[in-house]
């Protein structure tokens, strides 16, 4: 009456369908939207999108018309960005890509063709190591560089 499922079959996972605890958002070709994006893992834009957001991953595809405010790790644009942009992993701006605006960047790759314009600035988000550290007082102050030239 009922189908039981043997129990030695295996499901098997659904390609179509994200990762539990992933939170993507895709805006189709030929959608318009405005507003915020909340909580999102990941978004791809490949319609035209208004909006302020803060994400892991961000792809504007070839068809996508983005403008707004992003905070994001990496970026990865093939169509249209205006606005403000943060990207604190890598901003990734391909062949047919177009960004412009106000963009801060950690690390910038630009493809040949791809267009930059407006205010850019290398993000100081990772500090650097810092040149001065605790020395124990017990312990010689000695330090590498010092002990490499003593070798020579």
């Amino acid at each position: 009456m009922f189908d039981k499922k043997n129990e030695t079959q295996k499901e098997t996972p659904d390609v179509f369908r994200p990762a539990k605890g992933s939170a993507k958002v895709l805006i189709g070709n030929g959608v318009t939207i405005t507003g915020e994006i909340k909580k999102a893992d990941e978004v791809q834009i490949d319609g035209d999108a208004d909006v302020t957001m803060k994400t892991d991953n961000l792809v504007v595809g070839a068809s996508g018309h983005c403008k707004g405010n992003i905070e994001t790790q990496n970026a990865d644009i093939w169509g249209e960005f205006d606005g403000d942009l943060k990207s604190y992993g890598t901003l990734t701006i391909q062949e047919q890509g177009k960004v412009s605006g106000t963009i801060e960047y950690q690390n910038l790759q630009i493809k040949l063709g791809g267009k930059l314009s407006g205010d850019i600035k290398l993000s100081d988000k990772i500090q650097p190591i810092k040149k001065e550290t605790k020395v124990e007082e017990s312990a010689p102050a000695t330090s590498m560089q010092n002990a490499l030239n003593k070798d020579k």
